[in-house]
């Protein structure tokens, strides 16, 4: 994983960690967590230019594009024909793609959009948890939790029984497209 596929900077987990910041297990860690985060949301977080995706008509007034913020929508195509901004659809920044003046038919694979989503800067939000979550990942031992050397006991908190903190599912849920559906 390049980083700049990190959700968080390598250096600011090595200040928490006390290693070098191209630690391999600081990186690995990191890129674990950036990767839970972004399977928790559903999109790649991220800022990705021109990305073309193919969409089901749903038969209503609006299409969820599966990716957000949305920044640009370059080209949409129904069925092979170019739309007009602002006279066949607008956008939002949610995501919401809304047909002007009638609906999406309802119909597999009759949508291509082009456009741009994510963020060039990562929120604070989320690259604290990614960083909490890559901390749990680089120190807890799996399945551990307690261990005992010697006269010294350790217990290791709850995050490592059940994987995610509270604020880990509150930035999960801000940031989670297309909520309550399947993935």
């Amino acid at each position: 994983m390049a980083t700049t596929d990190y959700l968080a900077d390598p250096a600011d987990l090595a200040v928490w960690l006390g290693v070098p910041d191209d630690d391999a297990k600081l990186l690995q860690a990191l890129g674990a967590a950036s990767s839970r985060f972004r399977g928790a949301v559903r999109h790649l977080v991220s800022f990705v230019a021109g990305d073309t995706v193919t969409l089901d008509g749903n038969g209503k007034e609006s299409l969820l594009l599966p990716a957000a913020p949305v920044t640009a929508v370059t080209s949409v195509t129904l069925d092979g024909t170019a739309l007009v901004y602002d006279t066949d659809y607008r956008w939002s920044a949610d995501g919401f793609l809304r047909r002007i003046g009638g609906y999406w038919p309802d119909k597999l694979r009759c949508v291509e959009v082009v456009y741009s989503h994510g963020y060039s800067l990562i929120p604070e939000d989320i690259a604290e948890v990614v960083i909490d979550q890559a901390r749990a990942q680089y120190t807890v031992r799996p399945g551990l939790t307690s261990m005992t050397v010697g006269g010294q006991s350790v217990g290791f908190g709850a995050q490592a029984s059940i994987g995610v903190t509270s604020q880990w599912t509150t930035a999960v849920e801000k940031y989670r497209i297309n909520h309550g559906d399947a993935p």
